[in-house]
Parts: structure tokens; C-alpha cells; sequence
């Protein structure tokens, strides 16, 4: 586990290490570069992916602390699915944190396409269930699935000598930083009321 408490807008990558490749990379430099906190937990080749809803607060004083420090988030997380390699889908319950943070990447990376609409979004990558930690702060947040190409972990990338970041992936971290500087703090954000069928 990784935790640095900074401003009240968080950033989480639960999945990170060897499980899902530079999210938490990703998270965590978004975070320093808009001051936010940062959250994550690196896990090693052989750990078998488990759901999000089975990160739990009650068996993580430092998830806990985390939680009670911010009051929005946004979780990174990887996927990969046959055409799909250029979509972004931006799940969780609050839509407009989701919506402004699509309008932020989007800047930056033209090439892709954000999904903000969660019919287009495949049910088990929405991020909705009330258990997900993106969704336990009192703004709950936005979970955001992003393709290996996004990452730097595609074979477009295989000649990438640096330095740094491949250029998506950088773009990516300061399309993130950006949502976070902009959002209003301490604003009171309204969160979506999901219904069970759509979880």
C-alpha cells in the first residue's frame, strides 16, 4: 500500500503494480501534479485479479484513513477488449465529475474516444456498486478503465526509446491533473442515483 494525503480530491489505484500495468503510475503522478492525495496498492505478477468491491476500508487503516480524507475521487484502473483499444470508459456514480473529466482528456487526446454514456460502457467495468471504493467518499467519483494504448503498454509503442512516458500516457497524467485542479473544492457535487439493474 501507497498513501500520500494531500488536497481532498483523491486519486486511487487498487489494481496497480503487475495487475494492472502503470495505473497506478498513472494515479499517482496525476496526483502530484495537481496536489491531490494518492492511494494505491502494488501487487506482484502471479496476484489474481479480484473485484473492487472486495477492497474494503474495514480490513485497511490506511484505505480508511484515505476515504475520510477525500471527499472525490478518481480510480484508475486497465482493461483490455477487442475494439476497444481507443476507448476511455469513464464509470462510477458521480456522472458529472465524469463528464468534466472526459471533457479534460479529450483536449489531450483527440485520438481517443471518452465514454461517458453507461449503456456504452460493458456493466461490469460501469464502477457503480455502493461497495466500490470509488464510490464510498461523500462525492463519490469517477472509475476510469483505460486500454493497454493509453497505458504505453501496446505494441504501437514498441520502438518508444524515451525519454519519459510514451507521449499518450503523459498526455494522459496532465489530462488528469487538470480535471483535478479544476474541479471546484468543496463545491457540493450531486452524485447519480444508480438503480440495481444498472450496477
Amino acid at each position: 500500500e501507497r498513501c500520500v494525503l494531500r488536497g481532498r480530491f483523491g486519486f486511487m489505484a487498487f489494481h496497480g503494480g503487475a495487475l494492472e500495468a502503470m495505473t497506478d503510475v498513472v494515479a499517482e503522478r496525476a496526483a502530484e501534479l495537481a496536489e491531490a492525495s494518492y492511494y494505491g496498492v502494488l501487487h506482484p505478477a502471479d496476484q489474481p485479479h479480484f473485484p473492487s468491491i472486495e477492497v474494503d476500508p474495514a480490513h485497511s487503516p490506511v484505505l480508511a484513513g484515505f476515504l475520510a480524507h477525500v471527499t472525490v475521487v478518481i480510480a484508475v484502473h486497465g482493461f483490455g477488449r477487442e475494439g476497444m483499444y481507443t476507448s476511455l470508459l469513464l464509470g462510477g456514480r458521480n456522472r458529472e465529475l465524469a463528464e468534466h473529466v472526459a471533457g479534460e482528456l479529450s483536449i489531450g487526446l483527440p485520438e481517443y474516444m471518452m465514454h461517458t454514456d453507461l449503456e456504452t460502457i460493458p456493466a461490469e467495468l460501469r464502477g457503480l456498486h455502493a461497495r466500490n471504493p470509488v464510490n464510498l467518499p461523500p462525492h463519490a467519483g469517477v472509475q476510469i478503465e483505460l486500454p493497454p494504448r493509453v497505458r504505453g503498454a501496446s505494441p504501437i509503442w514498441q520502438d518508444w526509446h524515451g525519454p519519459g512516458y510514451v507521449p499518450h500516457t503523459m498526455r494522459l497524467i496532465e489530462g488528469l491533473a487538470a480535471a483535478a485542479r479544476s474541479w471546484p473544492q468543496g463545491a457540493s457535487r450531486s452524485t447519480t442515483q444508480i438503480s440495481p439493474d444498472r450496477r
